[in-house]
C-alpha cells in the first residue's frame, strides 16, 4: 500500500505552457500563484518544506529582492514563495491581490479554496481596445507650480561647428541623391475588392463547388455535430480522458464536422467560456510509418521534434505522472485503418492513454467502416474504445440537393437548373451518398457549360437594324416608311432571322450532368477507345462479332476482315447514301487498299495495347509500316488484350459505333 496525500498546487509564471500569452508582466522574484487544483500524490514525491509569504514580508526579509551570497541563505531564499494572487491557468484568469498572512489559516484551508474559486469566477480577462485613449498623469504635473518663463540658454559642447546650410546628399561617386519628402497628408485607405467581384458566375460556381472550400455551415449534420460537440466539451471541462469512435462511408462529412466542432470550441476558448486545449490532427494517409504518430503528438504537446521511439518513452512518462498544469489535448486520428500495424501497438497506446487517470487525452478515431475495431483490432484494443460511437449515415438525395443548393445560393446568373441538381443528387445517393462525388460532378458540369457558352459565336445581323432610328428623308415619308416596314416584316424569311441563342447553352442541364457522370465513371482505357478513328472502331466491331459467333477469343486476320466487310455492308444498308462513303473509304479500291486500311487500324490497336497480333510465322508485328499485313496475308492471329465488356461500355453512347454494332448486347 502506497501512502498518498491530497495536494493543492501553486503555478509559477514560467510553467504556463499553452497560455504563455496570458502570463503577467509584473511577476516578482520567487512569485507563484495559488490554484484550486488538487490531485493525489505519493508521500515520496515531497522533497522539502517551503515558506509562503506576502510581498511585503518578502521585501522586508530581502530588501532588494536579490538572492543572498551565502550557501545556507541562498538555499533558504530558493524555498521562499511569494503569493499574492490566485490563478486559473488554462483560462489565464487572476484574482485580485491579497495578503497571504491575512487569508491563510491551517484550520481554514477550505475557506481559502472558496475564496480563490469565487475570485476566479468574477475575474474576467479584459481585452485591450485599440481605440481607447488614456491620458497619463505624471507626478511632476500634479505638483506643478506656476513659474516665470525663462529664456532657453545655449549649452556649450565640444562638437565641431557645422554650417546651418543644408547640404545635398551625395554618394562616393559624387552622384546626387534625391530624397523624397515625407507625405504631408494622410492617404485614404484603399478598398480591397473580393476576388469574386471580377469573377464570372462560372468561376464562382467552380470555386464554391470545390471540395476544399469550407462552407459557413455544414447542412444536414446538425445531430452529429451536437453529439461530437457535447462529448468534447464535457471531456475538456471535466479534465478527463475520452475516446470517441466516428464511422461512416467516405464523403459523409466526418472530418469536416470534427474540424467545425474544434473551431467552435476554439471560439469558446477565446471568449473565455471554456478551458484551453491543444488540437493535433494525425492523418494515416499522410504519415509514411504509423509510429510517426508518436513524434507528431509529442511535438504538438511540447514543441520538440524527436524520434518515434524517444517520443513513445516521453509520452508514457508524461501521461503516467500527474501534473496540475496539464492542458487537455484533442487528437484527431483520421484514416484509422491506415494506422494499423502488425502487433497493433500504435492503436493500443493511443486508445490506452485516455484511460489513464492524469492523461487528459481525448482521441477522436475516424474510420470508413463501422466494424473496424471488431474486424481488424484485437479485443484488448476494441474494448478500450468505450461506448462513445457516432455513425455518420450516407447523404440522401434531399441532403445532397440542400448541400449543392446552399453552395450555389450566392452565384449570380442562375446557371444551374434545379432539375440538374436533383438528377445529380439522385444518381450519387443511389450509389454511395458521397457528397464529394456529387460536388465533383456538378463542378465538372459547370466547366462543360462554360466551354459550351464560349463556343457559341456572337451573331450580329445588319438586317435587324431599327428602322425607326433612321432620320426621315424626302423620299421616305411616314406613310411610305410604315408600309415598307410592314412589307419587310412579312417578307423576311426565317433563314434571314438571326438564330436565337438556345436557352440551354451556358446552363447546367440534365444532359450536362449526364455528360459529367459519363466522364467521371469512365476509365482511361474507355476514354482512349472513344478517340479511335472509324477504321479502328470497325476492326473492333468485327473482332467482337467473331468472338460472339465462335466463342473463341482468338481469330485470324482474314476472318476479321471478312466480318468487317459484312458489318460495313449492313451499315450502308441501314444508313443509305450517308454510309456509302464509309464503305468506299474502308473496303473499296484496288492495290490492296481494303486490307491496308484495316491493317493500319490493327497496327494502331496493337501499339495501344488493345490487340495482340501475330503473323503466320509466329513473330509479333513490329511498330512500323513494314509490319502491316500485306495483301493475301490472312493467316495472322488476332486476339483482344482487354476485356470485351470494356469495349462495349466505351462505345455505348458513341453514334458511329452504334451503327457498327458496338455497345449492344
Amino acid at each position: 500500500m502506497i501512502k498518498s496525500a491530497y495536494i493543492m498546487w501553486f503555478a509559477s509564471p514560467d510553467e504556463f505552457m499553452s497560455t504563455k500569452n496570458k502570463r503577467r508582466a509584473d511577476a516578482l522574484p520567487n512569485e507563484q500563484y495559488l490554484t484550486a487544483d488538487f490531485n493525489v500524490n505519493p508521500l515520496t514525491s515531497i522533497n522539502g518544506k517551503a515558506t509562503v509569504m506576502s510581498k511585503d514580508a518578502f521585501f522586508a526579509k530581502y530588501p532588494d529582492g536579490a538572492p543572498p551570497k551565502g550557501k545556507d541563505e541562498l538555499a533558504e531564499y530558493n524555498k521562499c514563495i511569494v503569493c499574492r494572487r490566485g490563478v486559473k491557468q488554462v483560462q489565464g484568469r487572476y484574482t485580485d491581490e491579497f495578503v497571504w498572512e491575512d487569508v491563510y489559516r491551517e484550520d481554514k484551508i477550505f475557506d481559502l479554496i472558496a475564496m480563490i474559486k469565487d475570485g476566479l469566477k468574477g475575474a474576467k480577462k479584459r481585452k485591450p481596445v485599440d481605440n481607447e485613449y488614456v491620458q497619463a498623469k505624471d507626478k511632476e504635473e500634479e505638483d506643478f507650480v506656476p513659474q516665470t518663463p525663462r529664456k532657453r540658454q545655449k549649452v556649450a559642447s565640444n562638437a565641431t561647428p557645422q554650417s546651418r546650410r543644408q547640404k545635398a546628399l551625395t554618394t562616393p561617386a559624387h552622384k546626387r541623391i534625391v530624397v523624397k519628402k515625407p507625405l504631408e497628408f494622410t492617404p485614404l485607405g484603399t478598398r480591397v475588392l473580393s476576388p469574386t467581384h471580377f469573377a464570372s458566375p462560372y468561376r464562382q460556381a467552380r470555386t464554391l463547388l470545390h471540395v476544399s472550400t469550407v462552407p459557413a455551415a455544414l447542412p444536414c449534420r446538425n445531430e452529429e455535430f451536437d453529439n461530437v460537440y457535447s462529448h468534447l466539451s464535457a471531456a475538456i471541462m471535466e479534465g478527463t480522458g475520452s475516446c470517441i469512435y466516428i464511422s461512416g462511408t467516405p464523403g459523409t462529412g466526418k472530418t469536416a464536422t470534427v474540424r467545425e466542432v474544434v473551431a467552435q470550441l476554439n471560439s469558446a476558448v477565446l471568449a473565455e467560456e471554456m478551458d484551453d486545449f491543444i488540437f493535433v490532427e494525425i492523418n494515416g494517409m499522410k504519415v509514411t510509418d504509423p509510429h510517426q504518430s508518436y513524434s507528431l503528438l509529442w511535438e504538438a504537446l511540447k514543441g520538440d521534434r524527436v524520434s518515434p521511439s524517444h517520443a513513445l518513452d516521453l509520452l508514457e512518462r508524461e501521461f503516467s505522472h500527474p501534473s496540475p498544469r496539464r492542458v487537455s489535448c484533442v487528437v484527431l486520428m483520421d484514416e484509422l485503418d491506415q494506422l494499423v500495424t502488425k502487433n497493433q501497438s500504435v492503436m493500443y497506446n493511443f486508445f490506452n492513454w485516455p484511460a489513464l487517470r492524469h492523461s487528459r487525452l481525448i482521441v477522436l478515431a475516424v474510420a470508413n467502416t463501422m466494424d473496424l475495431p471488431e474486424r481488424t483490432l484485437s479485443n484488448k484494443i476494441s474494448s478500450r474504445l468505450g461506448l462513445h460511437r457516432i455513425t455518420f449515415p450516407g447523404y440522401t438525395h434531399t441532403d445532397l440537393m440542400e448541400i449543392i443548393t446552399t453552395r450555389l445560393a450566392n452565384v449570380p446568373g442562375n446557371i444551374v437548373d434545379p432539375d440538374a441538381i436533383q438528377f445529380a443528387s439522385r444518381k450519387v445517393a443511389a450509389v454511395s451518398g458521397d457528397a464529394r462525388r456529387a460536388l465533383d460532378i456538378c463542378r465538372r458540369a459547370v466547366e462543360i457549360a462554360e466551354q459550351a457558352s464560349e463556343e457559341v459565336p456572337k451573331v450580329t445581323d445588319a438586317d435587324a437594324d431599327d428602322t425607326e432610328s433612321l432620320p426621315p428623308t424626302p423620299s421616305k415619308n411616314p406613310a411610305r416608311r410604315d408600309r415598307s416596314l410592314k412589307q419587310t416584316t412579312t417578307q423576311l424569311s426565317p433563314q434571314k432571322n438571326p438564330p436565337a441563342k438556345p436557352q440551354t447553352v451556358g446552363r447546367v442541364t440534365i444532359a450536362t450532368i449526364k455528360q459529367a457522370i459519363q466522364e467521371a465513371t469512365s476509365t482511361p482505357l474507355q476514354q482512349s477507345l472513344r478517340c479511335l478513328p472509324l477504321s479502328a472502331k470497325l476492326f473492333l466491331a468485327a473482332m467482337l462479332a467473331r468472338i460472339h459467333r465462335t466463342g473463341i477469343s482468338e481469330s485470324t486476320f482474314g476472318d476479321v476482315i471478312d466480318e468487317a466487310k459484312r458489318i460495313a455492308d449492313a451499315a450502308v444498308a441501314v444508313a443509305g447514301a450517308a454510309g456509302a462513303g464509309v464503305k468506299d473509304f474502308l473496303l473499296a479500291g484496288g492495290n490492296g487498299a481494303r486490307v491496308r486500311a484495316l491493317g493500319f487500324a490493327a497496327m494502331e490497336l496493337m501499339n495501344s495495347g488493345v490487340l495482340a497480333l501475330e503473323y503466320a510465322s509466329g513473330s509479333k508485328g513490329a511498330m512500323s509500316s513494314a509490319a502491316i499485313p500485306a495483301r493475301g496475308d490472312r493467316s495472322g492471329k488476332v486476339r483482344l488484350r482487354v476485356a470485351a465488356e470494356d469495349v462495349k461500355i466505351a462505345f455505348r453512347e458513341d453514334e458511329e459505333a452504334k451503327g457498327l454494332g458496338l455497345g449492344m448486347n
